[in-house]
């Protein structure tokens, strides 16, 4: 699902944003004479709006190893699960039309600044596009500039992956140079295209060592020092974190201070977001986060949980307590109160398939219509200052740089905001934590685990993954440490020693109870009968951990699974596309 969020635009800007196709539409965009058209700002304003439309609305879904949903989705399935589409797939290339038709026309706007901050913009979303095309599927063709419909160059072979990040570097860094400097919450600016720049430089680097690749060009450190620069002038830019961590997320609008850019939603003009509803209703696919993250997270006094004596059987009461803050702002614990109630909450089977039900991005209980499907209207991060500082960290880790100082300015502010102590350098390289190298919680990357700061880089992969937690992060980064064969461990939710009444508020009065056979007469609790798809299944049988998943495979093919296959339509209108490994589409060529 994706939204034009920016702004409600006028026909004329719809007239561009209709013409849906990919790379070989051969029918002109010829709606609105160009020769009429692209000479002031306002044309170019709405013209270029379509490009927001680019931004996903719906990341706070993304399924991972972290978090799931009672449906596993085709990428943690795997195996012959995941075909060659006819079409589709991700292979689309309307937007990059309408970025180069911007560029083409540009110069017909006689407003030098203006031009410049246009031309800027398209190259901002151009490189945008491309790193989202990179991600997918790998190598894809370089298309630089808007073509006639029988050009050669729509029969184009795929260039490597480094031309297409040089031509990236070179938009983006274009983009940094005219783009406005002032704070633009809902508007790229130059620090939305200096995030942009150090998301996929911090990319790229570690996609290269942890794949073993080696171009010609750019080194996996050139990028690496690349994402490190990027992040160094956000961080001396105007930018700020907010005080309260769950707030920045559950607010109506977004915070100015730490959101860089982000999507706005606003009910008075029915522009809405489901962030709720998928959190707290029944019918919305049971979201929760995996047992195997919440175990990751430390105790509130910076120690591990995972060196507990009992901590793999620990009941939820006790296995939440005394934890990291940011837990509680991701799921409920005991305790919870939503937003704007005093009414204490235990987590609810039936929307959280887990147990580890959400709470991030649920807004106030009192606030109108939130808790209907698609009624939300809570802006949402596209880049925040937070994910900026891990970049940051972990580019300068990558390069075996980094040092206490360097923790200080980056993750131990955002661990100052929760009140949880600092990272210590020393300590962390002393002290690898063995629960994020097991085979099975852990990384299994070689390159990772032979590293001799490994113990610095699990650190700053833990901080990342909780701080940026269900923010649609969690997959590529996996994909970028090679890491898919996380995908194959287990996927389990709240441990229950057998049947019985459960208290899971910490009020002393149980609010679950697990029954086998007859279903009691009890009103008073959620009931769950074990071994029903409707109840709850165990691992063991009757005790064990939550495994409604039980018999469904999780499987990452580590030949195939890092790239998306191309359409087998598109392979047979441009046969010099190659396929990529693994992917049989049953063409020759």
């Amino acid at each position: 699902m994706k939204k034009i969020f920016a702004i409600l635009l006028p026909a004329v800007a719809l007239c561009f944003a209709s013409c849906d196709g990919d790379l070989l539409n051969k029918t002109p965009e010829s709606t609105i004479s160009p020769d009429s058209y692209f000479k002031t700002e306002a044309d170019l304003k709405l013209f270029s709006n379509a490009f927001y439309s680019q931004f996903d609305d719906s990341f706070y879904e993304d399924q991972s190893d972290h978090f799931i949903n009672l449906n596993l989705s085709n990428e943690l399935r795997g195996g012959n699960v995941r075909t060659v589409p006819s079409t589709g797939g991700g292979w689309s290339w309307t937007m990059l039309r309408r970025i180069n038709e911007l560029l083409r026309n540009i110069d017909k706007c006689q407003d030098e600044k203006v031009r410049a901050e246009y031309a800027g913009l398209a190259k901002f979303f151009r490189a945008f596009f491309y790193f989202e095309k990179v991600k997918r599927f790998g190598d894809v063709p370089w298309v630089g500039e808007a073509f006639d419909s029988d050009a050669a160059e729509l029969y184009a072979p795929r260039d490597s992956r480094e031309v297409i990040m040089t031509h990236m570097l070179e938009d983006i860094d274009e983009a940094i140079a005219v783009l406005p400097a002032a704070k633009s919450l809902y508007r790229v600016n130059k620090y939305a295209a200096l995030a942009l720049k150090a998301q996929f430089c911090l990319y790229e680097g570690t996609y290269r060592r942890y794949h073993g690749i080696s171009l010609s060009g750019h080194s996996a450190e050139d990028y690496l020092n690349l994402a490190v620069q990027a992040a160094e002038e956000i961080m001396a830019g105007p930018y700020k974190l907010k005080d309260d961590y769950l707030m920045l997320f559950a607010e109506e609008n977004a915070d100015p201070d730490e959101m860089i850019l982000a999507m706005q939603f606003d009910r008075t003009v029915q522009r809405k977001n489901n962030t709720t509803a998928f959190a707290t209703m029944s019918t919305q696919g049971a979201p929760g986060l995996t047992k195997k993250f919440v175990d990751s997270f430390l105790m509130k006094d910076g120690s591990r949980f995972t060196d507990r004596k009992g901590w793999e059987t620990m009941q939820f009461i006790d296995e939440v307590a005394d934890r990291d803050p940011r837990l509680a702002c991701l799921t409920r614990t005991p305790g919870y109160t939503r937003i704007g109630a005093t009414d204490v909450l235990a987590p609810d089977f039936g929307s959280s398939v887990t147990g580890f039900q959400l709470v991030k991005f649920v807004m106030d209980v009192t606030l109108p219509e939130v808790d209907r499907v698609d009624k939300s209207y809570n802006d949402l991060p596209i880049y925040r200052l937070g994910e900026i500082y891990l970049i940051y960290a972990e580019a300068k880790a990558e390069l075996g740089t980094i040092t206490q100082d360097d923790l200080d300015k980056s993750v131990n502010l955002l661990r100052k905001r929760v009140g949880m102590p600092d990272m210590v350098l020393a300590d962390a390289l002393a002290s690898p934590d063995p629960y994020l190298l097991s085979d099975e919680y852990g990384y299994l990357n070689p390159v990772l685990r032979n590293a001799s700061n490994v113990g610095i880089l699990l650190e700053i992969r833990r901080e990342r993954s909780i701080e940026l937690a269900q923010e649609g992060k969690r997959w590529d980064d996996l994909m970028r440490w090679k890491e898919g064969k996380c995908i194959d461990q287990k996927m389990y939710g709240q441990y229950f020693p057998g049947p019985g009444k459960y208290d899971l508020t910490g009020d002393g009065k149980p609010d679950v109870w697990l029954y086998e056979g007859a279903k009691p007469s009890d009103k008073t609790m959620q009931l769950l009968k074990i071994g029903d798809k409707t109840g709850v299944i165990l691992s063991e049988g009757s005790y064990g951990y939550v495994d409604n998943q039980q018999g469904i495979d999780h499987i990452f093919n580590e030949e195939r699974d890092y790239l998306y296959p191309i359409p087998i339509e598109e392979r047979q209108l441009n046969p010099n596309l190659t396929q990529n490994p693994g992917w049989n589409d049953g063409l020759k060529y």
